[in-house]
């Protein structure tokens, strides 16, 4: 830490005050994406340091600047905030994800954190706790909206697994399954395998069966807690 000379506390010098945390925001609407940036730049220890109104602008500059924060509007024209994340999460692996969307239910939210989201807002949150969920997942929190966190909840345990649940997936069931819990689109874990990707949709309706999901979200959510096959 760099000490100022110039400042002093009786023979004391003090220390530089902290860097501001620096956000992004990926927001399509201008006049909202103005606002963000008003709220940010308006707070002591926060910086708006990049902004932009597509995924594909956001996919083009973000890897080279590495905010602190990003935050992520999920439909955006062109690429959607979702996949543009995916593609993001892998470069940006100290960056922390919130999306700030108006979607509530459940497949988008699950959509959203498998992919690589911190936090999930709604755009209706206010100033106050927009700047407290950035300060919370900057700390290493998962800021939610209230009913987005209690979404969740109630989705695992109408939908959570039972305990030998995953020995019903076959060995290439639990491929596809792993594939996608590492952020791989459909077309890539069809490659990666060497099969079609009607196939790869066939997979992922039998596992969203056998594990009474209703998307592949859900399942790909779900994937951390399941049992894995013994390796033999």
């Amino acid at each position: 830490m760099k000490l100022k000379p110039t400042e002093k506390t009786g023979d004391k010098l003090q220390p530089d005050s902290p860097a501001p945390i620096k956000v992004a925001i990926v927001e399509d609407d201008a006049a909202v994406r103005a606002i963000l940036c008003e709220w940010i730049n308006g707070e002591e220890g926060f910086r708006c340091v990049n902004d932009f109104g597509d995924a594909e602008a956001a996919l083009a500059v973000l890897p080279g600047h590495a905010p602190d924060v990003a935050l992520f509007d999920i439909n955006l024209p062109g690429m959607s905030g979702v996949e543009c994340l995916l593609r993001l999460k892998p470069l940006l692996p100290a960056t922390q994800f919130i999306m700030l969307t108006v979607y509530e239910d459940a497949d988008h939210i699950f959509d959203a954190l498998a992919a690589g989201a911190t936090g999930y807002l709604l755009k209706r949150t206010r100033r106050e706790e927009l700047i407290t969920a950035l300060r919370e997942v900057h700390a290493g929190g998962s800021p939610m909206s209230s009913n987005i966190a209690r979404k969740i909840v109630q989705s695992f345990q109408r939908n959570g697994p039972k305990p030998n649940q995953a020995e019903g997936l076959s060995p290439r069931e639990n491929e596809v399954l792993a594939l996608l819990a590492r952020g791989y689109l459909y077309k890539e874990v069809a490659d990666m395998i060497g099969i079609s990707l009607p196939t790869v949709k066939t997979y992922i309706r039998r596992i969203c069966e056998k594990l009474h999901v209703h998307s592949r979200a859900q399942a790909v959510a779900l994937y951390v807690n399941l049992p894995r096959r013994s390796e033999t």
